[in-house]
């Protein structure tokens, strides 16, 4: 397994010179104090633990796995302890609010810290990591009391939290969900069924276990309109926050699963369990896309993250492993062959990889932006940032997370048979990155959300604040300097408004034609949104250069993966647009039957 290194140079980068972040966060209420020597600080400090505690714990806790008791799970050697760690150094609380016991910084920090974290080991992180969906839906919709009842101890850490929606019969499709929540005389709730893939769900790590529960109280609406939030603790919680007694939710299972194995893939049942209903009966989908967004991002973040670790352990190899010789003469003549980084199709793959993790960073580290002007932007600005982020958000998910398990298979391809070894850790980074394209929505889920609720469904409002983005960047910068990026993003950004407008037309006749197209143009979508991102680096960089300050072999670095991206990685929109607007037919003319031939 490579030994992580946090990319500390590029994150400073992205944060302070691409996504200005000092400017922002110097204007919104409450994120003064967030200047860049502090998070700077921060983040180096997130890359010593993320190095030195939690990546020596990646390999291992994948060979060991968790394992299932009546009394409980018990996770792999280490990750209590290095969660004690995180918790005792105050990682949990850094963007919470400071009522609770938060430190208040920008959920963009918050971001980094996981990416850090993430990439040296997905698996831990996954304990901890979706507290911040459960602290986030309470902040937002819980009363009062619950607050008080539950923040403080999720915000410290003491607490993890979860998010309970799937059922074995349902799946994505949440208004077939059949967990009944029953009143009862003291307010609260009895809730009865069985949810499947809680990661997260029963571990040995935090003193309690507080689930985000969506089920249908009597006499509900069928479908989504039918559906409740409840809080469900592992243990009650008495008046003065202490823990009580013993709630009726316990994990029957865990999950045999291909990758993520140090994970626990929970099946919960709720025996009549006690449960409090969260904000207004039958307003449960709503409330918990609070928690179902920051799970996306926070799955985006795993495509970036495998991206970058494959990244590592596959330039590390390429520099060592010798095999044949250059096509254009030897490169290391006194020895018996030259390294397979001087092939050009070896570089063709490293050079995917890191396209793909740094212009992924650069798009996941400004949608965590967005969500910090949504919270303390003025109206005008956090209108805006909000339409941006539900465009965004679906690609980010799915684009990321499939180029993300591209770049990990690249990985595999380029140590060749050792790849296929467990020894090397390439195998086991592909694994852990195939779940990312299925979890919080599949590809195909997130395709239909886009095309269906965030282009055709807004009017095509949404897709057009992000492109008249695009098009003011291209007008700020219009420098012959510059041209080789932007004038590829003009053509690109108006083909895809003019692509959008016919699959809606042919949408209009025939519902099916935005199915058929939903992939293609996310994946469309998701290349034109990268490109954006770095013809944004690749401009900063040429400045840089320009003005001879600071590393130029490291912005020359810059210009040159850009320019690969967009001759090489960018095309690939072609494919894609040709196969969207052939149209439904050659997907749905085929009988059923005839698929058995």
């Amino acid at each position: 397994m490579p030994s992580y290194k946090a990319p500390l140079r590029d994150i400073q980068f992205v944060i302070n010179e691409v996504l200005d972040t000092e400017n922002l966060y110097q204007g919104l209420k409450g994120y003064e104090e967030a200047t860049p020597d502090l998070m700077n600080a921060i983040i180096e400090e997130g890359a010593k633990f993320a190095e030195n505690v939690l990546s020596p714990l990646n390999q291992s806790g994948d060979e060991e796995g968790c394992v299932w008791s009546e009394e409980g799970v018990k996770t792999p050697a280490g990750f209590p302890e290095a969660y004690k760690q995180y918790v005792d150094n105050g990682w949990p609380s850094l963007s919470a609010e400071p009522e609770f016991g938060g430190q208040d910084m920008p959920s963009m920090l918050g971001i980094v810290i996981n990416e850090l974290a993430g990439t040296a080991n997905w698996s831990w992180l996954m304990y901890p990591g979706l507290s911040h969906g459960c602290i986030k839906t309470l902040e937002a919709h819980g009363s009062p009391e619950q607050k008080q009842q539950y923040l403080p101890k999720l915000v410290s850490g003491n607490w993890t939290g979860t998010m309970c929606l799937t059922e074995s019969h349902c799946g994505s499709d949440l208004g077939l969900l059949r967990t009944k929540a029953e009143p009862q005389a003291d307010g609260s709730y009895a809730i009865t069924g069985t949810k499947i893939f809680i990661s997260a769900g029963e571990h040995d790590m935090s003193d309690n276990i507080v689930h985000i529960v969506i089920a249908r109280m009597p006499d509900a609406p069928e479908g989504t309109k039918g559906i409740s939030l409840f809080v469900v603790p592992k243990f009650n919680v008495n008046e003065d926050g202490s823990i009580g007694d013993r709630n009726s939710v316990h994990c029957a299972s865990i999950e045999k699963k291909m990758g993520i194995k140090a994970s626990a893939t929970c099946v919960m049942n709720f025996d009549s369990a006690k449960g409090y209903l969260i904000g207004e009966p039958n307003r449960g989908l709503n409330m918990m896309f609070t928690f179902m967004n920051t799970a996306r991002i926070g799955t985006a973040i795993q495509g970036l993250a495998h991206a970058e670790l494959a990244y590592q352990g596959s330039l590390e190899y390429a520099r060592e492993r010798l095999a044949m010789r250059s096509l254009t003469g030897p490169k290391n003549p006194d020895g018996p062959a030259d390294p397979i980084i001087v092939h050009p199709d070896v570089r063709r793959m490293l050079l995917t990889q890191k396209s793909i993790a740094e212009g992924s960073r650069a798009m996941l580290y400004y949608l965590a932006q967005l969500g910090d002007i949504v919270e303390r932007g003025d109206e005008e600005s956090a209108k805006k940032a909000d339409d941006l982020m539900a465009l965004l958000t679906p690609i980010a998910k799915a684009f990321v997370t499939e180029a993300g398990l591209e770049a990990a298979n690249h990985g595999i391809q380029i140590y060749g048979g050792h790849g296929f070894i467990r020894e090397w850790g390439m195998e086991q980074i592909a694994r852990d990155a195939r779940i990312a394209t299925l979890y919080e929505g599949t590809t195909g889920i997130q395709a239909l959300d886009l095309i269906g609720r965030k282009v055709l469904g807004s009017g095509g409002k949404l897709l057009m604040g992000f492109t008249e983005m695009m098009g003011e960047f291209v007008a700020e910068n219009d420098d012959e300097a510059y041209a080789e990026f932007t004038a590829p993003l003009t053509k690109y950004k108006d083909e895809w408004l003019t692509m959008s407008l016919e699959v809606g037309g042919k949408a209009m006749e025939n519902p099916d034609e935005a199915g058929a197209a939903s992939v293609d143009y996310l994946m469309y979508s998701g290349y034109v949104a990268l490109a954006y991102f770095w013809a944004q680096m690749a401009v900063v960089a040429h400045k840089k250069i320009a003005e001879g300050e600071g590393d130029t072999a490291f912005y020359e670095a810059k210009l040159m993966t850009a320019r690969f991206y967009f001759q090489r990685i960018l095309p690939r929109t072609m494919s894609h647009k040709e196969s969207l607007l052939s149209g439904a037919e050659n997907l749905m003319d085929m009988p059923e039957a005839m698929f058995a031939f």
